[in-house]
């Protein structure tokens, strides 16, 4: 399974901001939208990932407030991406290793989306519980022949 795999399911919705955006303005949005990141775009370009853990992390070496900082303040300019055709364990294994909970999906320079932990964790389940029904729907439909020749054996 690839990361192209959880796209297609998740949707083409994505969130960004602009580094130089109040940061009390990009906690709004993920709190309306309830999502855990934005990615940071300017020109056109990803130049960082602003995740729960950046705003906390901000907050509190402001003492505890937001303030006025800035969205490019608190970012993380250098997050971890993936390709649409990397693969799902590829992922799993970046992610933990990185302690990354979102990724920004890049194709070439272009933003394709973003998947999180949960995305991942989810079309792994998704995948098993397939492949327990069709192991289910064959040992169900077991030829008889079989069967009796396994007994005879």
């Amino acid at each position: 399974m690839k990361v192209a795999d959880i796209l297609r399911v998740k949707g083409t919705t994505l969130y960004t901001v602009q580094p130089d955006e109040p940061l009390s303005s990009a906690t709004k949005t993920m709190a309306e939208k309830d999502i855990g990141s934005l990615v940071v775009m300017a020109s056109g370009q990803l130049v960082g990932m602003l995740t729960f853990r950046e705003v906390i992390q901000c907050i509190v070496k402001n003492g505890g407030e937001i303030g006025s900082a800035l969205v490019g303040k608190a970012m993380d300019a250098q997050p971890l991406t993936c390709t649409p055709d990397t693969e799902i364990d590829d992922v799993r294994r970046m992610m933990l290793n990185h302690h990354a909970r979102y990724l920004p999906v890049m194709e070439a320079k272009v933003l394709m989306g973003v998947i999180s932990f949960y995305d991942v964790a989810k079309a792994v389940v998704d995948s098993q519980n397939f492949e327990n029904q069709m192991l289910k729907a064959y040992i169900r439909d077991w030829p008889a022949e079989v069967e009796a020749e396994a007994k005879q054996g």
